[in-house]
């Protein structure tokens, strides 16, 4: 009788690590889901439904990206979607004078690199913390854009800039999903093999030891502000253009969006742990769920209900089980 062949010890560990980890529940959560709203809706399964599906997630993860970096360094940025909206009005304001395509996106990207610049001075240079720096900068972003237009506003964007919100590249496979994916990569690149992200997990975990060690705490942090603010920046830039129109309520409410998108998909709030392909993951989770209700003409306040009690859940159900889990293990 041959004895059976036993699995390398580094290799079990390896898959038992990988089943169990937290993207595997979502993975499976993602999975669920899908059939879930296939079962619920005739319509679910149809392709271009499907690739209208992407729109309700590509654009608050182009944003999530650079958002887990700053979370997993220990800082966030509440005034995105406030920058989503000053982008644009800028872009608008920018058509009013004339502007084409490649200056309209050219304003659309400065303008969110200026404000993730000054959010980044904010807390580097002035040693704010980012919630209430951000939370200020919320309140005067979006105030901006509302003393610009008030309850007016902006039409008239070229077919070419449409492009960006609208395009398709084949098919059903539009080009903001394409972006998506080639994003979802370079940040997946960027925070788990490369020097920089060596340092925002060092950061996120001890920044004082961080310091000591020679990272430039204050220069990556800076750095990671204004990544935000370029990529708030270019989903401005995607959303005006799926829209056609700028209203200084664009995007309103997307920083919670935004940031339960990065915490459910494992980044700790508290810092220092999570990955891009949980928050790849996460994506598409919530953008399923607000996919899938909307078809079941499910009123927008329940979902928006919805992702407040997910947020609660995913920062609370952690520190629930780190306080069960010496009990359950003594008993």
């Amino acid at each position: 009788m041959t004895e059976a062949r036993r699995i390398p010890d580094h290799l079990e560990s390896r898959t038992s690590r990988l089943l169990k980890s937290w993207e595997a529940l979502l993975l499976a959560l993602a999975v669920a889901i899908f059939v879930a709203n296939s079962l619920a809706s005739p319509y679910f399964l149809n392709p271009w439904n499907l690739s209208d599906a992407t729109f309700n997630f590509t654009e608050k993860a182009m944003i999530a990206f650079p958002m887990a970096l700053l979370i997993v360094a220990g800082e966030i940025d509440l005034s995105v979607a406030a920058i989503i909206a000053l982008a644009s009005t800028a872009m608008g304001a920018a058509l009013q004078l004339g502007a084409g395509t490649p200056a309209l996106v050219a304003t659309g990207l400065g303008t969110g690199l200026l404000c993730g610049a000054f959010n980044g001075l904010l807390v580097t240079r002035l040693g704010l913390p980012s919630i209430v720096a951000t939370i200020g900068t919320m309140s005067l972003f979006r105030g901006i854009a509302f003393i610009v237009l008030g309850d007016q506003a902006y039409t008239g964007y070229p077919e070419s800039f449409a492009w960006f919100g609208q395009g398709y590249v084949a098919w059903v496979i539009s080009a903001e999903f394409v972006l998506f994916w080639i994003l979802a990569a370079l940040f997946g690149v960027l925070l788990h093999r490369t020097s920089l992200g060596r340092a925002v997990y060092a950061i996120g975990n001890n920044p004082t030891a961080a310091l000591f060690s020679g990272i430039r705490v204050a220069r990556v942090k800076f750095l990671l502000f204004l990544m935000t603010g370029l990529l708030s920046g270019l989903a401005a830039v995607c959303l005006t253009s799926r829209l056609g129109s700028t209203r200084p309520s664009i995007a309103l409410g997307w920083e919670l969006e935004i940031v339960t998108m990065v915490v459910l998909g494992g980044v700790s709030i508290l810092g220092g742990s999570g990955s891009i392909p949980g928050v790849v993951i996460a994506a598409f989770v919530l953008g399923m769920v607000t996919f899938g209700l909307g078809l079941l003409n499910v009123p927008g306040i329940v979902m928006s209900i919805f992702v407040g009690l997910l947020l609660i859940a995913v920062i609370a159900l952690p520190r629930l089980a780190a306080r069960l889990w010496p009990r359950s293990r003594h008993a």
